[in-house]
C-alpha cells in the first residue's frame, strides 16, 4: 500500500533552469555538478500547515481551477499523453496530482531524452518508486525509450533488466556507451523482450544468451531470444561472425535493420537466412560488401519477404534483382537507390514478377530509362511511391506512361531529372493525390 511519506522522483530536469527550481526558485537538486540533469527526489506535496497556536488570517477562497473540477479518470487520461519528465513534474503540484501521477496505468512506458540527463540515476530512482508495491520487481513497465541519452551506461540498463521482467520494448538508439554486456543482461533477464533498438550503439557487436559471443546455441539448449524487431543501424563494428551469433539466438526475427553495418558481407546474410526464416523486412543499405551473391541468399526468404532495402550497395546488379524478383513475388517495398549496376532489364524482371509492388526507389540508377518505366507502369498498377531522383535517362514520356497507368500514385520524386513542365502537369492531372518532388522552377 502506498504511503504518503514515500519519496518520489518528482522531477527529471536540469537543476540550473530557472523555471524548474522547486517551483519558487530554491534549488532542490541532489547533484552538485553544474548543468547536470538528474532525477530529483521529493516527498509528496504537503498539506496546508496548521497548528493550535497559530491562526492564519482568513482569506477569501480562490476560485477552483478548471482542471480541478475534472474527475480522476479524466486527469489520468490527460497525464497519459505526457512524457516521463513532465509526468514527474505534475507529481509536485498537489497531493491529488501526486497520487494520480503514480497511477500504475501511466507507467507502462518510460521515455527519457536529452544529452545531459543522468539516465542511470533517473532509471534507478524511477524503478525504485515503481517497485514500491511489488518489492524489487516492476511488473507494469513494458516499454523503455532512452534514445539519444549519451550518458546512459551498462549500469542503467542493468537496473532495467533486474527490475523489469515484463519489458517488451527497449529503445537505446544513439547511446554509444552501451556494450554487449548490457545487452546480455537485458535479453537474459527480460524473456518477453520483442523490440530492441540499439542503432548507433557502436560497441554492440553481438546479441546472445551467452556471455561468450563465440558460443552458439544448439536446439538442445531449449532457449531462444524472443526478439522479433531488431535495429542495429550504424553498429559499425558488427561483423559476419556477430551476425551469425545473433541469427542463431534470435530465430524469431521478422524485422531486421542493418543499415551502414559496413563490415558485413554476403557470408553474414547466408547465416541469417539459415536461422531466421521468418524475416519480413530487411535492410542492408550502405553495406558496401553485399553483392548479387548476398541477394541470392536473401531470395531464399521467398514470399515471406515484403520489405527490402539495398540502397547504395554498389556491387548489386540486374543478376541480384532477378534472384529477388523470381522468388520474392510478394515484395511490397524495394529501395535500390544508388545501385548503379541496375538497368532496364532488372526493372523489367522486377515489374513482371513483383506485381504487388507499392513502393520503389531506383534513384541514382543512371542506366534505367523510359523503357524500364513503361514495363513498370504496365505491370505494377498498385504503385504508390516512386523515386527516380537523378535518373539521367528518364524523360517526360516515361513519366506520362506511369501516370496514365498508376492512378494511385501518391509520391513521385523526379529531382535532378530532365523532365518538362508539361510532363509534370500531365502527372498532376492523372494522379490528383500525387505529391511531386522536383527541381523544375517553372512548375508549381
Amino acid at each position: 500500500m502506498r504511503t504518503l511519506s514515500t519519496p518520489s522522483p518528482a522531477l527529471i530536469c536540469p537543476p540550473n533552469l530557472p523555471g524548474f527550481q522547486n517551483g519558487r526558485g530554491s534549488s532542490t537538486s541532489s547533484s552538485s555538478v553544474t548543468g547536470e540533469t538528474v532525477a530529483m527526489v521529493h516527498s509528496p506535496p504537503p498539506t496546508r500547515l496548521t497548528h493550535p497556536l497559530i491562526r492564519l488570517a482568513s482569506r477569501p477562497q480562490k476560485e477552483q481551477a478548471s482542471i480541478d473540477r475534472l474527475p480522476d479518470h479524466s486527469v489520468v487520461r490527460i497525464f497519459s499523453f505526457l512524457p516521463t519528465n513532465q509526468l514527474c513534474r505534475c507529481a509536485r503540484v498537489c497531493r491529488r496530482w501526486y497520487n494520480l501521477a503514480w497511477d500504475p496505468r501511466l507507467w507502462r512506458t518510460i521515455r527519457l531524452t536529452g544529452e545531459t540527463i543522468n539516465v542511470d540515476r533517473a532509471l534507478k530512482v524511477l524503478t525504485r518508486r515503481l517497485c514500491q508495491d511489488t518489492p524489487n520487481v516492476c511488473l507494469m513497465l513494458e516499454t523503455v525509450t532512452v534514445s539519444g541519452c549519451r550518458r546512459l551506461t551498462d549500469r542503467g540498463l542493468y537496473t532495467i533488466a533486474q527490475c523489469c521482467p515484463e519489458l517488451r520494448r527497449l529503445e537505446v538508439s544513439g547511446c554509444y556507451n552501451i556494450s554487449n554486456e548490457a545487452v546480455f543482461d537485458v535479453v537474459s533477464l527480460c524473456p518477453n523482450l520483442e523490440h530492441l533498438d540499439v542503432s548507433g550503439c557502436s560497441k554492440v557487436t553481438c546479441i546472445s544468451l551467452t556471455r561468450e559471443a563465440s558460443i552458439k546455441l544448439s536446439p538442445l539448449h531449449g532457449k531462444q531470444i524472443s526478439i522479433r524487431y531488431l535495429d542495429m543501424t550504424d553498429c559499425f563494428v558488427l561483423e559476419d561472425e556477430g551476425l551469425h551469433t545473433i541469427a542463431a539466438h534470435c530465430t524469431q526475427l521478422t524485422h531486421l535493420y542493418l543499415r551502414r553495418c559496413v563490415r558485413l558481407t554476403d557470408e553474414g546474410l547466408r547465416y541469417l537466412v539459415i536461422y531466421c526464416a521468418s524475416i519480413k523486412e530487411l535492410s542492408v543499405s550502405d553495406c558496401r560488401f553485399v553483392s548479387d551473391f548476398g541477394l541470392r541468399e536473401i531470395a531464399k526468404l521467398e514470399s515471406r519477404l515484403r520489405y527490402l532495402s539495398i540502397a547504395h550497395c554498389g556491387r548489386v546488379t540486374d543478376v541480384g534483382i532477378r534472384y529477388v524478383a523470381k522468388y520474392c513475388s510478394k515484395l511490397r517495398y524495394l529501395n535500390a537507390r544508388g545501385c548503379e549496376g541496375i538497368t532496364d532489364h532488372g526493372v523489367e524482371y522486377l515489374a513482371k514478377n513483383c506485381t504487388k509492388l507499392k513502393s520503389l526507389d531506383i534513384g541514382k540508377c543512371p542506366l534505367v530509362s523510359d523503357t524500364g518505366l513503361e514495363c513498370l507502369a504496365l505491370n505494377c498498377f498498385n504503385l504508390k511511391r516512386l523515386s527516380l531522383k537523378s535518373c539521367e535517362s528518364i524523360t517526360g514520356q516515361g513519366l506520362q506512361i506511369v501516370a496514365a497507368n498508376c492512378f494511385d500514385l501518391q509520391t513521385l520524386n523526379v529531382q535532378d531529372c530532365e523532365v518538362s513542365v508539361e510532363a509534370l502537369r500531365f502527372v498532376k492531372r492523372h494522379c490528383k493525390r500525387c505529391v511531386i518532388e522536383h527541381t523544375n522552377p517553372a512548375f508549381f
